[in-house]
């Protein structure tokens, strides 16, 4: 069933089910293998993606061989998985549960067991693990039941028959052992029976225990939460499935408590299958959040747009004048300080870290992330308070005087140079802040920002265009090439002949059939970037190529080795030879560079 000898799971095996403030992994053969805790930036109690052995997991499975097939229950982020044994049928129906007026005060995986042929026996294990090596789990017996308790969680196993089935060989029969640092149930299932296993946990607070009656009611409630969120989302475009299924996922990645959009929801997965490049990308980048805001409000939701940008511009007030690269979902700035873990890693490719130390980089880009972010938002129909706009004329200042210096990149990478898609995005902002003090959003004379975009642009046109490339290269002086210029034929600055060359000399240094990688060289070390394949198409739809973007657009979602798995979750890499996923997932870049590429191909067909 697709993991290994040492328990390993194929990365394209998971789907993501979520309830707003965590997201639980679960593969194939129905494993949670990934939960962190109430909170997706905590240290996960759940971690056998990262640690077969001493991460933890929540198993339940057929205990004869099975096959398996699963969807999503239609309009929703509830998770439905069949399985087929010699002996019957079963279907789980999972959800991290949502309440009656949103999230619920604590956490609740609930896992619905419905027989639909035969007798099948079923066997489910919830084992907290060590956290990544920093407490340790055990069951307490108590009044109210046995608790699991790790690192200031406390967790109930909620077990119970709630309709017997039919009579076949006996009636439907639940066994439940609690062991010391485990929680075993074991299930007959018949055709027609239900059963519901629920786990719920609280951190640094009492744990109420709910009915088995009430978690299966929960999965229910849960469903129809999302149809509801669903029924908002306005599309009619082309390659509807991928995109629905991709605002969805982009949903579970939006931290309720504060509106941050996480980056992804794992940590340490590797983007080199030898190991050494694991970054955790459980925090907030103010790039990921402009390119979601960008989808949301391009599918005509307002809610989210609106908390994310109010998130953002709070955060950055309280934390200084100018928007560092990334925060944590709190809206803390993180420190810098990566934690390395005792954990194995993803097939042993470590190491497992907590923490990312690119929140000190200098990254340019960031200031046209933030303009288009608010360009957007008072285009859409929003209006900027008078603290917000001079917080970004103060924004608009900076980047006049910092877009001469080196930085680190969009790749946040350890050499600092003039990289161009940097440059780029200071005209970006600087354009963006002209425009929203010509509409009175922004206080001031915006002059001074007119004419630094010009030089800007001046600069680049000098400096960054290689004639014999026929391309913006990677930065001045080299015959480097780099995909994120590709966002600047998105963001305007350039969508004539000279773009027009960069995309090609693009496919033809960067590319491996429809797959693109980063940055030149990155093919020696990394998988291809799915975002990039997905800017690219964006890039030849605004260049005037719409035959090449559509074709582009449908290798990548329908061919013969889509980039989706079968229930809709992009990572971060994929390996053009082999398909294989790379990479931290969901991958909130992956899913907003296929969304804006499929809206952008709709709205500038036949342009």
């Amino acid at each position: 069933m697709e993991r290994d000898e040492h328990g390993w799971a194929d990365l394209r095996t998971y789907a993501a089910v979520g309830d707003g403030r965590t997201v639980a992994l679960v593969a194939r053969d129905g494993q949670v293998d990934w939960l962190p805790l109430p909170d997706l930036d905590d240290t996960p109690a759940f971690a056998a993606l990262l640690d077969p052995a001493d991460g933890g997991c929540v198993e339940l499975r057929p205990v004869e061989p099975f096959t398996a097939s699963r969807e999503h229950v239609p309009h929703t982020n509830v998770l439905a998985s069949t399985y087929t044994t010699a002996s019957g049928r079963v279907r789980v129906t999972d959800a991290l549960s949502t309440g009656v007026a949103g999230r619920l005060p604590w956490a609740e995986l609930g896992r619905r067991v419905e027989g639909l042929e035969g007798r099948v026996p079923m066997r489910a294990v919830v084992r907290p693990g060590t956290c990544l090596g920093t407490a340790g789990p055990w069951v307490q017996g108590s009044s109210a039941g046995a608790l699991l308790r790790v690192d200031g969680l406390t967790m109930a196993v909620v077990a119970e028959v709630l309709e017997p089935g039919e009579d076949v060989q006996g009636p439907t029969r639940l066994h439940r052992t609690d062991a010391e640092r485990e929680v075993r149930v074991d299930l007959e299932v018949t055709a027609g029976s239900r059963s519901v296993l629920g786990l719920v946990a609280t951190a640094a607070e009492p744990l109420w225990m709910p009915s088995g009656r009430a978690v299966d009611a929960g999965i229910d409630r849960t469903a129809d939460n999302w149809r509801a969120y669903s029924r908002t989302v306005s599309w009619d475009g082309p390659w509807e499935a991928a995109v629905r299924r991709s605002v969805m996922v982009l949903k579970l990645l939006l931290h309720a408590p504060s509106g941050a959009m996480a980056a992804a929801a794992t940590t340490s997965l590797p983007e080199d299958p030898a190991g050494g490049k694991c970054w955790d990308y459980r925090f907030a980048w103010v790039r990921d959040s402009t390119y979601a805001l960008e989808a949301m409000m391009r599918f005509g939701l307002r809610e989210e747009p609106h908390a994310a940008v109010s998130w953002l511009l709070r955060t950055i007030r309280e934390r200084g004048t100018a928007p560092d690269v990334f925060y944590a979902l709190s809206g803390e700035v993180p420190r810098g300080e990566v934690q390395q873990m005792q954990a194995p890693g993803w097939r042993g490719a470590g190491p497992v870290v907590r923490g990312n130390a690119a929140s000190s980089q200098l990254q340019l880009g960031v200031y046209g992330d933030l303009f288009s972010i608010l360009r957007l938002y008072v285009d859409g129909g929003g209006a900027l308070d008078a603290e917000t706009g001079r917080l970004l004329a103060s924004t608009a200042d900076v980047a006049c005087d910092r877009w001469r210096q080196p930085d680190a990149g969009m790749w946040e990478l350890h050499t600092a140079r003039h990289y161009t898609s940097s440059k780029m995005g200071c005209w970006q902002a600087l354009t963006h802040a002209v425009h929203l003090a010509e509409l009175g959003q922004v206080p001031g004379d915006p002059s001074r920002w007119r004419s630094e975009a010009e030089l800007v642009r001046e600069w680049v046109a000098e400096h960054c265009w290689s004639p014999e490339v026929g391309a913006y290269t990677w930065y001045p002086g080299t015959d480097r090439l780099d995909a994120s210029v590709l966002l600047h034929a998105v963001s305007g600055f350039d969508r004539g002949e000279r773009m027009s060359s960069t995309l090609d000399a693009l496919r033809r240094e960067l590319g491996h059939g429809p797959h693109l990688y980063r940055y030149t060289g990155a093919a020696a070390e990394e998988g291809s970037f799915v975002a990039c394949s997905f800017w690219m198409v964006s890039a030849l739809q605004l260049c005037g190529r719409g035959e090449e973007a559509r074709a582009l657009m449908e290798q990548l979602v329908d061919g013969p080795t889509p980039v989706l798995n079968d229930v809709g979750v992009l990572a971060e890499m994929v390996d053009p030879a082999t398909g294989d996923w790379l990479g931290n997932l969901p991958q909130a870049l992956s899913h907003l560079a296929l969304v804006n590429a499929a809206v952008t191909v709709h709205e500038h067909a036949g342009r």
